[in-house]
Formats: C-alpha cells, structure tokens, sequence
C-alpha cells in the first residue's frame, strides 16, 4: 500500500502529475483514487476485496460502540476493519473520534473538567491501538445551523466547553480536537466529515472549513457525506431517497464552490442512492461516481453500503441477495477502465522530500544575546524519516487584547506590542515554540526569561523529547507587568533545535536568555526593563537595529545613534525599494519602532 503523505508534503504534490496507487485490490485497484466500502453488520465480508480498496467500520470504530462503560474498552470490531487493509493493500479510515452522536451515555453526566479528561483518555487509547492510521474522520457532524442547533447533539454533553467552546461560531472545539489529533497522528489525513454538504447547508459547511482552518486546524480534507445526492434527499439525518437524481449541474457548481472558497482537498465519505428503482439508482451512479472520478480535487470515494438490506438505509445498496443490481453491474464496468484523476497529494506514491524548518534570522541564535520570543524558527514542510516535525511552533488559546497580527504572518501565532516591544501572548499550558541555536560549549548555563501573567505561569525548555532546563515558575497580577523568572539550563555543544513550552498558563512571553553563570541580564523582578527603558532613551550610545518588513521577514542589520538616527538611515537607503511600513528593533533592549518608506 502506497504511504499517506504528511500535510505539508501534500500541498507539494499538488503540483505533481496524480500516479497509480496499484492497491491490488477491488475494482479501483489501478485507479488515481481509492473506491471504499464499509463493514457489513460489523462484519468484512469474504467478497470485500473483490470490489473495494478502502474500508471503514459503519459502527465498530465508535466510541459508544468501544467504550460502554468508563474505562472499559473493546477495540475487537474496529481491528477486524483495519486487520483488513492492512493485510490486504487496502487502505483504512478510522470512524470517527469525535461526535455529538453514538458517544457513550456516560459522558453525558461529566462536568467540564472530566469530560476533557475523558476525551482525551479516548484519544489517547485510540492511538495506543492504531499509532498508525491512514485517515481519521476527526470531528464529525458538527455545523451549525442556528440557534446553536448543530448537525447531532453536541450540547447533550459538555465536549464543547470542554474542548475549547465555540464562541459565535468560531469552532474553536473542533480546531482543539484536530490540533490533539495532529499531535498523535503526524501521518494520518486528517478529515472534517458531515451531512447535507451539497444540497442544503452548503454555505454553513463552507463557513466551518474557512473558520477552522483560520483558526489554526491541521485538516486535511473535508468529508461530503453525499446522503443527499436525490431530489428528496437531505432529510433531517442526512437521508436520501426519493425523487430524482440531484443535477448533474447542480452538484458540479456546489463542489466547484466547495473548493473555490476553501482550496480543500475533498472526499465522499458516505455515498448512497437510497431507491428501490434500479434504473434511477444506476442513472445517478453513472452521472454522479463518474463527476467524483473525474473531479482532481476528490482524493477518494466510500460507499456507505452494499448489500441490500444490511445499509442503514432500506434500498441503498447495491448487491441484492446474489442478484447484482444496475448500478452494481456498471461500476464492474466503469471502474477498471476509469483510472479518473487526482490532484489533491493525499495518495501519491511519488516521494517528496520535506522542508526542514529553518532559523528566523537565517542563522541559529548563539548564547551572546537575548532572544526574542517571536523570533521562533521560520516553520519549515512535511515531516522527516524518523517522525520529526519541521513545524516551529504548537499553539492554542484566544486573546482579548488588540495583537499585532502582522509580524509573523501567516503564522497562527498570538503577537502583540506590550514591554516596549512584541511578545508572545495568549499562551494556555501546551502552547510550544522552537529556535535553533548554536551552543559553542557544553554545560550548565543560567536561563532567564522575561514574562507576564495574571495568575501563575511556568515555562520549561527541551531538546527533542528531554526536559533540559529548571521549570521557570511565575505568579503575576497583571498582563502589562512583565518580570523576570530565572534557573539553570544543561545544553550539549553543537547546533540544535531547542523547544519553549508552556508547562503552566496562561503566560505573555517577551525573551529569554541564557548564559554563563553570572554573566545573564539583572538578577531583580523588572530589573532588565528598566535598563532597557535607559539604552532606548539615550542616543550617545551606538546601537544595532535589527530590520524586519511587515510580514516579519530579517531583512539585515544597520547601526545609528539611538532610534531616530536610525530611521533616518532606513528612509534615505537605497536597499528599501519598497514603501511601506517597516520595523526597527532595538538588538540589545527589545525595543520596537515602525517606520514608514516612501519611494
């Protein structure tokens, strides 16, 4: 079986011509995109392989259906599904981690509190039984309509507060729930999956996918259940029947939509023509997989159902009894000679080398000077060989002050002006960010750093996996009061990548500095502030200034007696072709001033 690519390597093979995924298996076994199907009464069928090269548990993957009572769970049903794929080239999709239905009955009497720890216990033991998976369907069934009335019953429970909230519809639970899923499935196409996606809340689904995606969700994919591919479809659950076949004309105008305002890759996740009517149903079959085939931006289709009589809707499927019906009899037909096309980069067989992340200043940091929190590593693509995210930086959390949202942008990173400069703001307890620096000699260093926070904060620095410094504790009253908390910090000789956690938030991050015993900034709370306010205050000293345009980029380094010399020289250098705004930084104090370029 081909390898998924990672999220980043994705996005480079869109440029690449799609390659045959060759599974081996099924009626699509030669084509640009995998043709699934489900389990069978909980069951894989003897016949599976014979038509499909994709699979997913209808039921058995749920978390209602493994965990019935707290703590006590049985994955026995979803491994049969994914014993399959494996043994067979096929590929398989966990369904699905998080949903308002089919969640066990328990939950529903759990605080907040609890109910995070409980999905996140469930999240946990989902990925101690598949640390491997090829797709998720991560959230499931979540837009909302109005009146905080969402596709299944969310508010039933407290998965919503408990994963972040959804305040007027910014989906922050679903983007919490992806970034965990992300955390434990660096590989796995991650999917939003719902109903009703085509026909009736087209403009609410589109709404979902640009919201979480600003917000910072690694989805990969957006799951069109496509229930409602008749006339009459799209009932309250998502059911078809009855009617015609949905215009071709119409479904190719929603998908087109779907894509243009989302640029997201897409898959049919649940495709049924509910109809007794053997004519009809071939008719919408040959009209409807024949578009999905052919459209680049679907990476993939599953049937939700074959066998009629065993699919949660009555005349769905496509085999009766041994009688193979219209729309079976020409997929047999169709498949193995439509390879189709695919663009998307989520199944390609070609491999794509991945982007390491690389030093904001284009080169790493030494231990001569403090850093500046912001100045994390430009995020680099994909992941390596051995697992490793080239990603620089984790994060979650909400701000409620004005944030400069122009220093680093294109990063989901909160950056505000506070101190006298930019700090890092908005950081609940997870929040990661990396800096590659250079250590010219092995050994215990103080390390400094220079933070605020309205109650208690911690921070610790690693290398990799290893905690490498003391947690650098903090107790403040006030976001605007910034103070410094201090320990040691043990470092190995050479260049290395070295990680900033929040162990404890929230926390506002301004700097951190590590150095020789001794030799590091002020020793008092507040101490380095105040010689900071002193250097930028006198111009008879010269300083170095850091340039950066208004999207964050270095762009080099100039010297000027005090801030107003310096902004003389960026107006009048003929190494500004650009006008605009631009941004001076004091390199010893942290200090930060725009200034405006005419040319």
């Amino acid at each position: 079986m081909k390898k998924i690519l990672s999220t980043a390597t994705k996005v480079a093979a869109l440029a690449l011509a799609a390659s045959t995924l060759s599974f081996g298996v099924g009626l699509a076994e030669n084509a640009s995109k995998f043709v699934g199907n489900i389990t069978t009464r909980g069951q894989v069928r003897s016949d599976f392989g014979q038509y499909w090269n994709q699979i997913t548990a209808e039921n058995e993957c749920k978390w209602q259906s493994i965990e019935g009572s707290r703590g006590n769970r049985n994955f026995s049903g979803c491994k049969a599904a994914y014993n399959w794929a494996k043994n067979n080239g096929g590929l398989f999709k966990f369904h699905a981690l998080l949903w308002g239905s089919q969640y066990p009955t328990w939950l529903e009497s759990l605080g907040v509190d609890d109910t995070k720890k409980a999905i996140m216990d469930w999240f946990d033991a989902v990925k101690q039984n598949f640390p491997e998976l090829d797709m998720i369907d991560v959230v499931n069934e979540a837009i909302r309509t109005g009146n905080n009335q969402y596709h299944s019953n969310y508010p039933k429970t407290k998965i919503i507060q408990a994963m972040g909230g959804d305040n007027n519809g910014d989906y922050m639970f679903i983007v919490n729930a992806f970034k965990e899923a992300r955390k434990r499935w660096p590989n796995a196409v991650l999917i939003y999956n719902d109903y009703n996606t085509v026909q009736w809340n087209l403009d609410q689904g589109i709404d979902l996918i640009k919201t979480i995606k600003k917000n910072g969700a690694p989805v990969d994919a957006y799951g069109l259940q496509a229930h409602d591919m008749m006339t009459q479809g799209g009932g309250a659950n998502g059911t078809g029947g009855g009617g015609n076949c949905l215009a071709l004309s119409s479904l190719k105008s929603a998908i087109e939509k779907i894509w243009n305002n989302t640029q997201t890759p897409m898959f049919i996740s649940e495709y049924d023509i509910n109809t007794s009517d053997d004519n009809t149903q071939k008719r919408c079959y040959e009209e409807q997989i024949s578009y999905f085939m052919e459209n680049e931006h679907i990476g993939g289709i599953t049937i939700w159902g074959y066998i009629n009589g065993a699919t949660w809707l009555d005349n769905s499927g496509i085999i009766d009894g041994n009688r193979d019906r219209a729309a079976m009899t020409w997929l047999k037909s169709y498949l193995p000679s439509h390879p189709g096309n695919n663009s998307t980069g989520l199944l390609n067989s070609t491999p794509i080398e991945p982007e390491p992340q690389t030093p904001f200043k284009g080169q790493p940091f030494d231990l001569s000077a403090k850093i500046e929190a912001e100045d994390f590593d430009v995020p680099g693509k994909g992941r390596n060989e051995d697992g490793t995210n080239n990603n620089s930086y984790s994060v979650t959390g909400e701000c409620n002050d004005t944030w400069n949202t122009e220093y680093r942008k294109g990063t989901s990173v909160s950056i505000g002006e506070k101190n006298g400069g930019l700090v890092l703001g908005c950081n609940p307890t997870g929040n990661t960010f990396e800096y590659t620096i250079n250590v010219a000699e092995a050994g215990t260093y103080d390390i400094a750093a220079m933070v605020a926070a309205d109650g208690s904060g911690a921070l610790v620095f690693k290398v990799g996996d290893k905690v490498v410094s003391d947690s650098l504790t903090y107790t403040g009253s006030s976001w605007t009061t910034f103070e410094q908390v201090s320990g040691s910090i043990t470092l190995e000789k050479g260049e290395q990548i070295l990680t900033m956690e929040v162990a404890k938030g929230y926390i506002d991050i301004d700097w951190f500095q590590i150095s020789k015993a001794g030799e590091g900034p002020g020793t008092g709370p507040g101490t380095d502030a105040i010689k900071q306010t002193v250097a930028f205050d006198d111009p008879s000293v010269r300083q170095d200034y850091h340039v950066f345009d208004m999207n964050g980029m270095f762009m080099g380094i100039l010297t000027a007696y005090g801030f107003d010399a310096a902004k003389q020289i960026l107006q009048t250098s003929n190494d500004v072709k650009t006008s605009g705004i631009y941004l001076l930084r004091n390199r010893a104090t942290g200090q930060m001033q725009k200034v405006r370029v005419v040319r």
